[in-house]
């Protein structure tokens, strides 16, 4: 875990237990009985959802987030694959990827967790990822937040706004201001929770490896990724005062990793190659320039000892980007030789096939997929795209209506769908369409506003001026909760 991650996770959840109070003073409904284990007397689990639930959307609107749909999808499959082999009783989780390169991860009290894009990057193989998601999700497992509040009871810590906003500039600018927030305004008294932040550290180790080990993953990439960690933050000339640091990447740490991992059977672990498709797009998210692109993974294929598949299918997309269309056929022709319905090369070729413009082939190959695996996302993402590239605006949004109902919770597809709508005439579903994705991102005042231009439009449907209004109320409702946040 990275050393700066859980001296931000501490101050969020502080940050978070302060808001307890007032939620529970402004939405008694909230309010539910205990459900039997030693942290609901403190604070329940639907407490723990519901304030999780407003701290993304607040989230959200501060930081930047990568919305590329495979990427997407491989994080939320793999993490909720890992859910089921974990202790974790509610497994409602939102998995959320920061658009920044330092290794980062983050769990928030409810289900959330959150990853730095840079997480995949630097993370060298499958296991080592999985040691870190399978940390996380024994953080919440372990019901670290809840416990923290008990602790907090014998130790007040002020100024939450500071660490609030701390949180969010690790987020935003990697991590060093952040640091530099919380430790203007909480050095002395974070230093007194510490120790209890370790212990929750040490139980995240073992359970996180438990975790590993019943999902068949390898539990020695928890102490390799502890080595990377290591190795990236070793010459960091900023690094943070000892006592910030919940607990250290240290010798101790990797070789307590390494300890845990003999106790396990020794069992043969294959890389799992589609992990590498997604390092090989992150790469890529951090390119700007397409020519660039497509000279770094020429030289990545070169050294073909290390994932040739991955580097071929980056080079396939920086080549569609910089417009050389024949040579990515060429290549993007090999991948799909050996695997024709993987998704990651069905939406590489459809994507090609839109820069070149052949709609109808872009369509006609998302379109035998969406038959092989109905609703998946990014292939309707893909196709939606296609269709309107094709001036085909209202099967377009025939498919993102059906889709938003799958996903109500992901931006990105609320943003499509309001493009789609208002391509389509469909002027209302435009206006309620932004409202769900200002809701999203915490824009509430934005949210409402666009219901409210909606209004006057659909004054003769009774049915759903109601719906609207009804939504309206709850914005409201909304904005009250994330104001005591």
């Amino acid at each position: 875990m990275n050393i700066f991650t859980k001296t931000k996770q501490l101050a969020l959840f502080l940050t978070l237990a302060s808001a307890i109070p007032a939620l529970s003073q402004t939405q008694p409904e909230i309010e539910l009985p205990d459900l039997g284990d030693s942290s609901s007397g403190t604070i329940s689990l639907a407490q723990e959802y519901q304030l999780g639930r407003i701290w993304l959307k607040s989230f959200r609107s501060r930081v930047d987030i990568v919305s590329d749909p495979l990427l997407q999808d491989y994080v939320e499959e793999f993490t909720y694959k890992l859910a089921t082999y974990s202790e974790l009783d509610d497994r409602r989780l939102d998995l959320i990827v920061v658009n920044n390169r330092t290794i980062n991860a983050f769990a928030v009290p409810g289900g959330v967790i959150g990853i730095h894009s840079g997480l995949i990057l630097q993370a060298e193989t499958e296991a080592q990822f999985a040691s870190v998601m399978s940390h996380e999700l024994a953080h919440l497992s372990q019901r670290h937040f809840a416990r923290g509040v008990e602790a907090q009871k014998r130790n007040a810590i002020p100024n939450m706004a500071g660490l609030l906003a701390g949180i969010i500039l690790a987020a935003t600018a990697g991590g060093d201001s952040g640091m530099a927030a919380i430790a203007a305004t909480q050095a002395a008294s974070l230093q007194n929770q510490l120790r209890y932040s370790r212990l929750n550290e040490q139980e995240a180790d073992r359970a996180g490896m438990q975790t590993m080990a019943r999902a068949n993953m390898d539990p020695n990439g928890a102490a390799a990724m502890f080595e990377v960690m290591q190795r990236t933050y070793r010459y960091a000339s900023n690094r943070p005062p000892e006592f910030l640091l919940t607990h250290p990447i240290t010798e101790s740490r990797i070789s307590d990793a390494r300890n845990r991992a003999r106790q396990y059977p020794k069992k043969m672990y294959s890389d799992n190659p589609i992990y590498h498709l997604m390092q090989a797009r992150v790469a890529l998210s951090f390119i700007t320039n397409p020519k660039e692109a497509v000279k770094q993974f020429r030289s990545k294929l070169a050294d073909s000892r290390y994932h040739p598949d991955a580097n071929q299918y980056g080079l396939v997309l920086a080549l569609t980007a910089n417009g050389e269309f024949e040579e990515a056929q060429q290549r993007l022709n090999l991948l799909l030789k050996t695997a024709p319905h993987e998704i990651s090369y069905v939406v590489a070729q459809a994507e090609l096939d839109m820069a070149a413009g052949k709609l109808q082939e872009a369509i006609s190959i998302l379109s035998e997929n969406l038959d092989l695996t109905p609703g998946n996302h990014p292939l309707t993402m893909t196709m939606a795209k296609a269709l309107l590239a094709a001036n085909q605006a209202h099967k377009a949004e025939a498919l993102l209506l059906t889709h938003s109902r799958r996903k109500p919770n992901d931006p990105s597809v609320w943003y499509l769908l309001a493009e789609t709508h208002g391509l389509a005439g469909n002027i209302v579903g435009v206006h309620r369409a932004r409202a769900e994705y200002f809701i999203l991102n915490g824009a509430l005042d934005m949210a409402a506003k666009q219901l409210n231009y909606a209004l006057p439009l659909v004054s003769q449907d009774n049915l759903t001026t109601a719906k609207i209004q009804e939504r309206i109320i709850q914005i409201k409702k909304m904005e009250a909760q994330m104001r005591n946040l």
